[in-house]
Order: structure tokens, then C-alpha cells, then sequence
């Protein structure tokens, strides 16, 4: 009787450290992806991806971009923390630390914004499509594949499952160049992005872009027409 109940407790044991150990895993796998929250006249969106955040607020209706803010992110079921590598509001913050507690139930998240804590709404996951922080490591120029490696100054797109936002900028100076983001598809090897904020050009919220797009060994490459008209190829890898 002894020996049943001892092969009984490991069992029960041993059923309770998966059951630890996958909570913590989902935990860290759902909170990745897109978050939103409605502002009175704007929109904010709130993506975190291979331990990267980035939070932008803009106005679609009225085609005005407000603001961006990014950097690395680490959760460990209470907090977030990490560095910020652009704010488009306070570029003294680039290259300072923060520490946010958080909660996170299901699809709802809780987590202060300035001193305030905000409700957020799960949009989309972060697993799914083209999902990732990519940087851009190669631009065809005359023909010719250039090879280039990001330094300090780098043009990163994060994408959860449907969302998109790729932003230049300088990690050292805190320099901001530009951002632009919205929604994607990718499917059948046909990657299209509709505009929703665009830092330097209003006119282009609304348009809608398509690109051919195929994954080779881990490199995302890009090809097609910018939006000016002029042919582009590019590659890029993930973080």
C-alpha cells in the first residue's frame, strides 16, 4: 500500500510541475503579439514581440500621428523591463532603463502608461504571418545585392500576426528618422500593407501597397514597387 501511494504522490507531483511549467510557457507565449486601447481622439497600439516592444498613438480618421516608442522587453509574469531605443516625445529617454508591473489574464491586460494604469485589448498574436522584429540586412542597388549591417542607426519592422510598424532611427544619438504602420497580409507568397499612420507623409494613410514576400533560410525577402513607383528588393532577418 506504502509503494502505491508513493508511485500515486509522483505521479501527482510530477502532473502538477507540467502544469507549472506550461503556465508560465503560455503566459510568456500569449502575452506576445498586438494590444490596442481607444484614446478620445486617437487609437494606441501596444506590439511586443521577440523581446521588443514598440507603442504607437495616432489618429486614423484624421490621418495624424502623434507618437512612437520602443525598445527591448522582458516579462517574467509580474513585470516588463528593458531599454527604450526611441521616443519620438522624449529623446533624452533613449538608452534609460524602465520596470513596469503588469497584469495578465487571459486575453486582458493591465499595465500603467505614465503612472496610470491602462486596459488593454488583445488584438492578435504573435506567432503567426511574418510575426518578429526583423532589421533590414540587404538592399538591391544597380543590380547588385549590398549587404548592410545595422548598427546604432537601423531600420526595424515589428510585426505581430496582422499588424505592422517599421521605424528608422538611431540607437546612440536618439535620433528619430521616420515611422509608418498598419495592417498586413501575407499569403501565397503575396505581402500586401494597408497605411494607418505615417509620420512624414498624411497622404499615404489609406494606401494600400503590394509586394511579393517569401521566407529563405530564416531571411524575409521583399520585392516589388515602393510607393513612389521605384523597384525595390530587399532582405531582411530577424533579431
Amino acid at each position: 500500500m506504502d509503494e502505491l501511494f508513493k508511485v500515486h504522490a509522483m505521479k501527482i507531483l510530477k502532473l502538477s510541475l507540467i502544469t507549472i511549467i506550461f503556465s508560465v510557457s503560455l503566459s510568456a507565449q500569449d502575452f506576445a503579439g498586438a494590444w490596442m486601447r481607444k484614446l478620445d481622439t486617437a487609437v494606441q497600439y501596444l506590439t511586443i514581440v521577440d523581446h521588443y516592444f514598440v507603442v504607437t498613438t495616432f489618429d486614423l480618421e484624421g490621418k495624424k500621428f502623434f507618437q512612437t516608442r520602443g525598445g527591448t522587453a522582458l516579462m517574467d509574469g509580474k513585470k516588463i523591463t528593458g531599454i527604450i531605443e526611441f521616443n519620438t516625445t522624449n529623446k533624452s529617454e533613449v538608452k534609460s532603463s524602465y520596470s513596469f508591473s503588469y497584469t495578465f489574464q487571459k486575453k486582458d491586460l493591465k499595465m500603467p502608461i505614465d503612472g496610470i494604469t491602462t486596459n488593454w485589448t488583445w488584438i492578435d498574436d504573435g506567432n503567426t504571418g511574418l510575426a518578429g522584429n526583423w532589421k533590414i540586412t540587404g538592399r538591391m542597388q544597380d543590380g547588385k545585392m549590398i549587404a548592410m549591417n545595422p548598427g546604432a542607426r537601423k531600420t526595424i519592422k515589428v510585426m505581430s500576426g496582422i499588424r505592422f510598424q517599421w521605424t528608422a532611427i538611431n540607437t546612440d544619438t536618439g535620433e528619430f528618422f521616420g515611422t509608418g504602420g498598419g495592417r498586413y497580409t501575407f499569403e501565397n507568397g503575396k505581402y500586401s500593407e494597408h497605411i494607418e499612420f505615417f509620420s512624414r507623409d498624411a497622404t499615404r494613410v489609406g494606401s494600400s501597397l503590394g509586394f511579393n514576400a517569401e521566407i529563405k533560410d530564416g531571411n524575409w525577402h521583399h520585392s516589388g514597387n515602393s510607393s513612389k513607383g521605384d523597384p525595390i528588393y530587399e532582405v531582411w532577418s530577424r533579431k
